[in-house]
């Protein structure tokens, strides 16, 4: 049997110029292929944990600015729940503060009647702005200082000298504020120049 008859002969020997098969272009080995499916799969997974991670903190954000909203809400509103018994005392104090000026002051320095009225007055009032500074009321009295139109009330304006322009020359009636609320602003009068060229808001 010739060569050319030979069944065990391989085709590249026969004809030499027939190339030996070759993997196609762009085919991944098996062992490439896994290793890239690896690294998706890392790279998801650490994609997927970022998310997380991110959710998990903007939710903690949120429940923590929720929870000081509650709080400061709830401090608001215990600061501010006399605010309408408190302005219905401060006639009362006004009335006391009134009553213990009606006093002549040397009435108040001999034994008898008017000076034992002076003397159970101011307790009053002393008693009642005690009780007011715990609920964080304070009386304003800006007798001399700048006029404030967020604190003060002009009721008339009056040529003054010897003050400043826009300064409160007297005080009808005090004012108070609770916390930093204003509960009834002060009737004040204040000065101005003699060519009034300068005025103030007489309105709160």
């Amino acid at each position: 049997m010739s060569a050319s008859q030979n069944p065990h002969t391989n085709p590249a020997e026969e004809n030499p110029e027939l190339p030996e098969e070759q993997p196609e272009l762009g085919e991944a080995l098996p062992e490439e292929q896994e290793e890239q499916s690896v690294e998706d799969i890392r790279a998801e997974y650490e994609a997927k944990l970022a998310e997380a991670k991110d959710q998990t903190l903007r939710a903690m954000a949120e429940t923590e600015n929720v929870r000081r909203r509650a709080q400061r809400d709830v401090e608001e509103t215990s600061k501010y729940a006399v605010t309408g018994l408190a302005r219905d005392l401060l006639t009362v104090a006004e009335n006391l503060y009134l009553a213990l000026g009606a006093i002549p002051e040397d009435a108040r320095q001999e034994e008898g009647l008017l000076k034992s009225l002076a003397d159970g007055v101011d307790m009053t009032l002393r008693d009642l702005l005690s009780t007011f500074e715990k609920q964080g009321i304070k009386r304003i009295d800006p007798l001399g200082e700048k006029f404030d139109h967020n604190r003060h009330q002009a009721v008339s304006q009056i040529e003054d000298p010897k003050a400043e322009p826009n300064t409160v020359i007297h005080v009808m009636q005090a004012g108070y504020v609770i916390g930093d609320r204003l509960l009834r602003p002060a009737m004040v009068v204040v000065s101005k120049q003699g060519d009034a060229s300068q005025k103030v808001d007489t309105q709160v």
